[in-house]
């Protein structure tokens, strides 16, 4: 695959939708059956729908409501963070410039929930060298599913621009074994 730039012009709060097969594709690697999870970027909750269809518990948030009420209204990378007892932060933050927004929401996710947290991300997003806390040395980082096709965020029918992947991390340190890498598309 090649990447070829968007000539989508960014607008601050703008909804990004994650088509559904994407996140099938996570839970078809890690099920969610029975878990409570707290999808931060609900959006109009094409993930957390999935989350449901997939036997979780999903509470919804976002900075902004777009045509699907939330559960609440937060920004998730306020300095006060309401307290969270569930067991998974299931997501597709925003990227921001340079992916430092991306940066923030996986530090506080991490540090928010101690069970499971997946994020939906470039695929190059743990080549960052600045994201070795994240990566190389988190002992919780588990596993990046690769997906071999491509999201359209705007659900019009045309492919992405760009390659994603769900990293994932989980409650227990992976020593003595390494994060895997998995592989999946909309036929997950």
């Amino acid at each position: 695959m090649t990447v070829v730039a968007s000539k989508y012009v960014r607008i601050e709060n703008d909804l990004y939708q994650t088509e559904p097969w994407a996140t099938r594709a996570l839970v078809h690697h890690f099920p969610v059956d029975g878990m409570f999870v707290w999808e931060p970027a609900a959006g109009n909750h094409l993930i957390a729908d999935v989350l449901l269809e997939s036997g979780a518990q999903v509470f919804t948030s976002d900075i902004e409501v777009y045509s699907k009420p939330h559960h609440k209204i937060i920004d998730f990378t306020a300095p006060e963070l309401p307290h969270f007892s569930g067991n998974g932060i299931i997501t597709n933050p925003p990227y921001g410039k340079q992916n430092r927004q991306a940066v923030r929401f996986a530090e506080i996710a991490l540090k928010a929930c101690k069970d499971f947290v997946a994020l939906l991300l470039t695929a190059k997003f743990d080549s960052g060298s600045t994201r070795a806390h994240l990566f190389r040395d988190n002992t919780r980082f588990a596993a990046k599913i690769v997906l071999t096709d491509r999201i359209s965020f705007l659900l019009n029918d045309e492919r992405g621009t760009e390659d994603h992947a769900w990293y994932v991390w989980t409650e227990k340190p992976r020593l003595p074994r390494s994060p895997v890498i998995l592989y999946a598309g909309r036929t997950a």
